[in-house]
């Protein structure tokens, strides 16, 4: 393991075992004070946030995504605080800390029994909300994780959601999708992180204007199962509760090739992570290139 990577794991494990000793108040300034430092010195992942915010705020001038930038690294933080101080929170300030819109749309289908797909983009605590229904609902769901460099601290990630009551699957083996397909015809759940595509094979979507790739598998996970497919949003506001919605089923289209269809459902899901997004800009933590214009200048059309 080089260096980097010790400290990186080193710094983690820190954060894990130092933060989620801090009383609240205390972790809550320190996330702020953090995130203020970070946004001062303008590094890459700065940079890339505010560029990023530029789409999907096209008329913000650069004292508007200034000020956008500084409050997402606000949001980028308390996740991280949140995340750092989850395993410590009892299942009380667990299932208080969550308050999601038309949850009708989640406990239906799994009432149905034939599985759901639950997709989420980058906004506030995806952990928290998934803490949220391991508790709150007693619903057990599988997810997938990114395989993060060094591997001890992609063991750290899979022990810490573990902890919380997620069932972890590595995102590369190529094991995944037959796990959760399992899981979906069995009836579960599964949440999945999904405006991101982390392989070659995603879809191509228009996403605020522009050409972007999103993850395939949800959309082939609902239509080789039959499991229902939700879109969910979450966004922080000024109190310490987290708010989230459960959209409207995105549904199987009834002609096409795979493909065709695969290609439909993804831009709805894109569709409903925008609104999400527009609505909450600062809580939208995408500190990669997204688009296909950033990726690769000569496939993009801006």
């Amino acid at each position: 393991m080089s260096a980097q990577d010790r400290l990186t794991d080193a710094l983690y494990g820190l954060g894990w075992s130092t933060v989620k000793k801090l009383p609240e108040p205390a972790a809550v300034r320190l996330g702020r004070t953090i995130a203020d430092l970070a946004w001062k010195q303008r590094g890459k992942g700065v940079q890339r946030l505010e560029s990023n915010y530029a789409r999907v705020v096209p008329d913000a001038g650069p004292e508007r995504l200034a000020e956008l930038s500084r409050a997402g690294m606000r949001s980028y933080l308390r996740y991280w605080m949140e995340s750092f101080r989850l395993p410590a929170w009892n299942r009380e300030r667990i299932q208080a800390g969550f308050d999601p819109k038309d949850l009708h749309h989640l406990t239906e289908g799994m009432a149905a029994g034939k599985g759901v797909v639950l997709a989420l983009p980058h906004l506030a605590n995806w952990d928290l909300a998934g803490a949220w229904v391991t508790t709150k609902l007693g619903i057990p769901f599988t997810t997938v994780a990114e395989r993060l460099k060094p591997e001890t601290l992609y063991d750290r990630f899979v022990a810490y959601r573990e902890g919380l009551g997620m069932e972890v699957l590595p995102h590369s083996g190529g094991t995944a999708f037959g796990t959760l397909a399992r899981r979906l015809r069995d009836g579960g759940l599964v949440c999945l992180v999904a405006d991101r595509d982390l392989s070659a094979s995603g879809v191509e979507v228009d996403f605020f204007g522009d050409t972007a790739r999103m993850p395939a598998g949800p959309a082939l996970l609902a239509q080789q199962t039959g499991a229902l497919l939700l879109p969910v949003t979450l966004w922080y506001d000024d109190s310490p509760v987290m708010r989230g919605r459960v959209h409207p089923p995105v549904e199987v289209p009834e002609s096409g090739t795979r493909a065709e269809r695969t290609s439909v459902m993804t831009q709805a899901l894109a569709d409903a992570f925008a609104t999400g997004i527009a609505d909450h800009p600062e809580d939208w933590h995408m500190l990669q290139r997204l688009w296909l214009a950033d990726l690769d200048p000569e496939k993009g059309h801006s």
